[in-house]
């Protein structure tokens, strides 16, 4: 292996191509060795910095270096035979390149900003600057020195004096002198400089703005102290005066705002004053109304401060304060009530003539008032065009229905004299007096004689016109001479029963009862009350003395009467059965006749014809339609098709004919030959196929469809007895003795 020590390059070197070291094998070869070099600078990028003389192995650079660009390379060094075979493992070389100092220092910032309060003491710090330098920081081509070597006030000329310092390693700047006062100088303009090599090398140069910041040592002053100023009475909202102070500090801080004060002269708060945002100014405001026979000049006291606390290097001077003188301007102003609405209280049976209200109004201009009504619906009140007093002119009504919850509502106007007019509303609420005593009603009734009877009372009621308090609850009582016979007893508020205390005749008799009411003073009245006694049923009804004396004696009870109408009613239902089960006996027997006669067995065939459409049923099924309608009259009933006839009960209409058309005549004589049925049956058959108004119909039912291509034929053939067209009835055959029999009757061949 070789081992070769760094080499170290100068940067910006101009002996260019330079030798910088030569390689070589320590191993004998044979044959001819040659040399190669690789990396960074050579075929890697930067590309063609260095290069090899493969027999010798020097190596050389070809351009000057840059450290601030490539502050090292890495080469690897290769022996090879002609053939290209490595003849040992490959060598590093490593080319330190060497600062020169060819970058000057830089500032970050081309003007630097910075802030100093004003009154700030030496020493205080102000702000820090900053350079940088490209060389390397290792040497002293990188260590930077920092120094100001121009100072500029602003205004010029303000301060000459050096008021700042630099630290020359940091660059942080402070205060080296006394003096900074906003209102004397407004800000620096510092120029500095870096240098590198400690200051001996290269140099920058920047600038630094340093402002000096406000401190709120001014007090705001009056500028002027006295104002003189006049307002209208009875208006509001608008701007009196504006105030003018002045603050030397800096303008849009809250050193320089001011706030305003109204501290005497303002008990009633008809006054406010604020600050213009922009001015500075105070304005003062009118917020209530003035009125000039109570008050007519005001003198306002206005004191100002900022909005910050004032510094303690402010000097020490009284808050400034400002006197605004405000004269009352007289103007006619109409008429005002005392209340608004006025209220009133007074008792519903209040005597016509009764002041109700005095001293309504005055007028501040202190001229002579005129007062009318101009909303009285029920023409109640009245009052006096001069004084205003108002009075009843007829009595009150409580249940007028103009009043809204016990209150009556009226409008009085005052009108000055030079006819400025102002309305109020008068409330008056009716307050209710015990004027009615209360009345009983009925003053008649009944009781029953016995006086344990549950109906041996008479339930009165007490009424009265007034309202509450001085309604119920009614107080019942009897005079002493009534309390021997008789007793009341209360119910509830308003009711109370009428007893007998003993077993009375029957008869008349005349009861007097006194009912009081709840007011107070309590009015009571007394009635006399016509009472019956009288013999009592069971429905607690008066009787007869006759019904009385049956219903005592001889008479039968009602639950023997129910006992006799219940076996009446049950013999009536016997007889009914009777004559029902007979009607059956014989019906049945007319329908066996009737069928010997056409040659039926005596087996038990039913003369009905199932629903084919039923998904069930069986010889059990009874709904089926009746064969009634082909009966003649006074013949016996012969049994046919079921559905040339219809269903029970409510014959359908036919839908494919006209509807109340007239019916053709059916035979109505009976065959001299019982050979003759089949004629008679078929004529029969042919007038119900030309009746309009029963069935059978003419159209076909499909009763279960099942698509087209149904090996299923039409059910409408069912029907087709009831026609004469000729069919086929020796399927019939094939379903038994009974089906045969009916073949043999409809096709008689």
């Amino acid at each position: 292996d070789w081992i070769i020590p760094p080499i170290r390059v100068l940067e910006n070197s101009k002996q260019v191509p330079e030798d910088l070291v030569q390689i070589k094998s320590d191993k004998i070869f044979t044959s001819q060795v040659f040399y190669r070099l690789e990396g960074p600078g050579v075929d890697q990028e930067p590309k063609n910095l260095f290069d090899i003389d493969e027999k010798t192995g020097i190596i050389r650079s070809k351009h000057p270096l840059d450290r601030e660009k490539h502050k090292s390379f890495k080469l690897k060094a290769f022996a090879l035979s002609p053939s290209g075979q490595r003849l040992e493992n490959p060598s590093t070389i490593e080319i330190m390149v060497l600062d020169q100092n060819d970058n000057r220092p830089a500032f970050i910032k081309n003007q630097f900003t910075g802030s100093v309060s004003e009154f700030s003491v030496p020493g205080t710090s102000v702000m820090s600057v900053l350079a940088t330098d490209a060389d390397d920081p290792s040497t002293d081509n990188a260590i930077l020195s920092y120094s100001i070597i121009g100072q500029e006030s602003e205004p010029g000329d303000a301060v000459t004096k050096v008021m700042f310092g630099i630290n020359n390693e940091t660059g942080a700047i402070y205060t080296r002198d006394v003096g900074f006062d906003r209102e004397v100088v407004k800000s620096f303009r510092l120029k500095l400089q870096v240098g590198d090599m400690s200051g001996m090398g290269l140099t920058s140069e920047s600038v630094a703005i340093i402002h000096v910041t406000d401190i709120n040592n001014h007090a705001p002053q009056f500028r002027p102290s006295m104002y003189h100023v006049s307002a209208v009475e009875n208006r509001i909202d608008f701007e009196l005066c504006r105030v003018n102070a002045t603050d030397r500090d800096e303008p849009g801080t809250g050193n320089w705002e001011i706030k305003y004060t109204l501290t005497r002269g303002n008990p009633g708060g008809h006054f406010v004053v604020h600050t213009d945002p922009l001015s500075n100014q105070g304005v003062l405001t009118l917020v209530k109304p003035l009125d000039f026979e109570s008050q007519s000049e005001y003198t306002l006291v206005l004191t100002v401060a900022n909005r910050n606390l004032l510094s303690s290097k402010a000097p020490s001077v009284p808050v400034s304060s400002a006197t605004v003188v405000v004269t009352v301007v007289n103007e006619n102003e109409a008429p005002r009530f005392r209340e608004d609405p006025i209220q009133i209280l007074v008792p519903e049976s209040v005597v016509p003539g009764t002041i109700l209200k005095t001293n309504l109004a005055y007028d501040p201009d202190q001229t002579g008032l005129r007062y009318d009504i101009i909303r009285d619906p029920e023409r109640w009140l009245e009052i006096n065009k001069v004084t205003g007093d108002v009075s009843a002119r007829r009595p009150f009504n409580i249940r007028s229905t103009y009043l809204r919850n016990g209150v009556y509502n009226a409008v009085v106007r005052a009108t000055d004299a030079e006819g400025l007019d102002t309305s109020a509303t008068l409330l008056i609420t009716l307050k209710e007096t015990n004027d009615y005593p209360p009345q009983l009603v009925p003053l008649s009734g009944t009781v029953c004689h016995h006086s344990h009877h549950p109906d041996s009372a008479l339930l009165l009621t007490a009424l009265d016109e007034d309202l509450a308090p001085h309604a119920e609850p009614f107080a019942f009582e009897l005079p002493d001479q009534m309390a021997l016979n008789w007793t009341i007893v209360p119910v509830n508020k308003t009711h109370a029963r009428l007893h007998s205390l003993v077993e009375l005749e029957l008869g008349q008799y005349a009861v007097t009862v006194q009912v009081m009411d709840a007011g107070s003073p309590a009015l009571g009245s007394f009635s006399q009350i016509n009472v019956t006694v009288c013999a009592c049923d069971s429905f607690s009804q008066c009787r007869s003395e006759t019904a009385a004396m049956l219903g005592s004696s001889v008479g039968i009870s009602f639950i023997a009467l129910i006992i006799v109408m219940a076996a009446i009613a049950l013999l009536l239902l016997l007889l009914l059965l009777a004559v029902a089960i007979n009607s059956c006996t014989s019906r049945r027997h007319l329908q066996k006749e009737s069928a010997l006669l056409v040659g039926e067995s005596q087996e038990d065939v039913r003369d009905n014809v199932f629903n084919y459409d039923e998904q069930g049923g069986g010889e059990e099924d009874e709904n089926a339609y009746s064969l009634d309608l082909l009966s003649p009259i006074d013949a016996p009933h012969i049994p046919v098709p079921s559905f040339c006839v219809g269903p029970r009960g409510k014959q359908p209409l036919r839908k494919d004919t006209p509807h109340n058309l007239p019916s053709p005549t059916y035979p109505r004589r009976p065959p001299a030959d019982p050979t003759d049925i089949e004629d008679y049956i078929n004529d029969g058959l042919e007038a119900a196929d030309r009746d309009p108004n029963v069935p059978p119909y003419d159209t076909a039912l499909i009763y279960d469809y099942e698509g087209e291509g149904s090996l299923a034929g039409s059910l409408s053939s069912i029907a087709s007895g009831c026609s004469d067209g000729d069919q086929d009835y020796d399927y019939l055959n094939d379903w038994g003795p009974r089906f045969k029999k009916l073949a043999n009757m409809y096709d008689p061949r």
